[in-house]
C-alpha cells in the first residue's frame, strides 16, 4: 500500500511499491483563483485523468518531448516516473536529470482570461501581444503570434517574473527554458490541430516539466485540460459570440458575484482571503456536464 505525500487543490501524489513510480489520483474538487471552492463536481476527477493522459499519449506519439506519463491504471489514477522537486528558489541542481523545473509557462493564443483583465487595467499592452505599438484591442481577438509568459510555483499565489527571475529560481540555463518554450509552442500546435477537427478553438493554457537524462524536456503533471487550460466552440466564436468551454465561466460566476474582485483587492492590500462560497447546484450539475461532454469532444472517445 502507498501513502500519500501530497494532496493539492484538485490532484493526489501517493507513493508506489516501486520508488521510482508514483500514482496520481484526481479528486472531484475545483479550484480558482488559488482556491478550493467548497462543491465537489461529480466524475471530475475521471474527466481530468482521462484528458490529460490523451494528450500524453498523442505528444509522445508524435515525438514532440518525453513525458513522465506510465499508464492509466484507474478512471481517476494514473502512474507516473517520479522526479526530485526542490522547493526552495535557486536549489534544484545545474546537472540534475529527472528534476521539476519549478515554473509554470503559459502560452496564450487569444486574449481571454487574465490577460484581457490585465490588458484592461493597464497592465498589458497591445505590443507587448504582438500588434502595432496603440492598436485597441478587442476581447477575445486572436493574437499574431503565441504570447508565452512564466509564473512561480511554490509560491502562495502564481506571479508573473521575467526571464532572469525565472532562470534564477529554477536554476537553469536560457537554452534550457527555451527549449521548454519550443516544446510549449508545439504542443499547443498539436492540441490546436485536434481541437479543430472538432469544432474546438484552444485559447490558452499552461504546463510543468521536468529535466531528464541529458537534461531534455519531459512534460509533467497535467494539461488540455479544462483546468488548465480555455476552449471556445469554434462555430459560435465565428459569429462573434464566445461561448466559455472550460473553467473559466466558473470564474466568471465568481466574477460576476464580486468574489474576485474582493479577492483581488485582499491580496494587493495585504490582507487574509476572504472564504470562497459553494457553488450553486446548478453551477454544479452544468460544470459536471460540461467536464463530460468535453472530454468526448476532445477526444473522439465517449465518457
Amino acid at each position: 500500500m502507498g501513502e500519500c505525500l501530497y494532496a493539492g487543490k484538485v490532484k493526489q501524489v501517493w507513493s508506489t511499491d516501486d520508488p521510482d513510480i508514483l500514482e496520481f489520483r484526481y479528486t472531484n474538487q475545483i479550484s480558482v483563483f488559488d482556491q478550493i471552492i467548497p462543491s465537489l463536481i461529480p466524475r471530475k476527477g475521471e474527466s481530468l485523468n482521462r484528458t490529460t493522459c490523451h494528450w500524453f499519449e498523442l505528444v509522445e506519439s508524435e515525438g514532440i518531448c518525453r513525458t513522465h506519463i506510465v499508464e492509466r491504471n484507474a478512471p481517476d489514477r494514473c502512474l507516473v516516473r517520479r522526479v526530485d522537486i526542490f522547493r526552495e528558489p535557486g536549489t534544484t541542481p545545474r546537472d540534475g536529470e529527472w528534476v521539476f523545473v519549478p515554473l509554470e509557462i503559459v502560452c496564450r493564443h487569444y486574449l481571454a482570461g487574465s490577460g484581457w483583465r490585465r490588458y484592461k487595467r493597464g497592465e498589458l499592452s497591445a505590443e507587448e501581444l504582438g500588434f502595432e505599438a496603440g492598436t485597441e484591442l478587442e476581447q477575445g481577438v486572436k493574437l499574431p503570434k503565441p504570447y508565452v509568459e512564466v509564473t512561480t510555483k511554490f509560491e502562495a499565489y502564481d506571479r508573473l517574473i521575467d526571464t532572469d527571475e525565472a532562470l534564477e529560481i529554477a536554476n537553469i540555463t536560457l537554452d534550457e527554458l527555451n527549449s521548454l518554450i519550443d516544446v510549449v509552442v508545439k504542443v499547443d500546435a498539436l492540441i490546436e490541430r485536434e481541437a479543430l477537427k472538432r469544432g474546438l478553438i484552444h485559447v490558452d493554457g499552461k504546463k510543468e516539466f521536468a529535466l531528464g537524462p541529458g537534461r531534455v524536456p519531459v512534460l509533467v503533471d497535467s494539461f488540455g485540460t479544462l483546468d488548465e487550460d480555455r476552449w471556445w466552440d469554434a462555430e459560435e466564436y465565428e459569429k462573434g459570440n464566445i461561448v466559455q468551454l472550460s473553467k473559466e465561466f466558473v470564474r466568471q460566476h465568481y466574477i460576476e458575484t464580486g468574489h474576485q474582485e474582493e479577492l483581488r483587492l485582499a491580496r494587493e492590500g495585504g490582507t487574509e482571503d476572504p472564504p470562497i462560497p459553494a457553488l450553486p447546484q446548478s453551477v454544479i450539475d452544468d460544470t459536471a456536464a460540461l467536464y463530460s461532454s468535453m472530454y468526448e469532444r476532445l477526444t473522439g472517445k465517449g465518457f
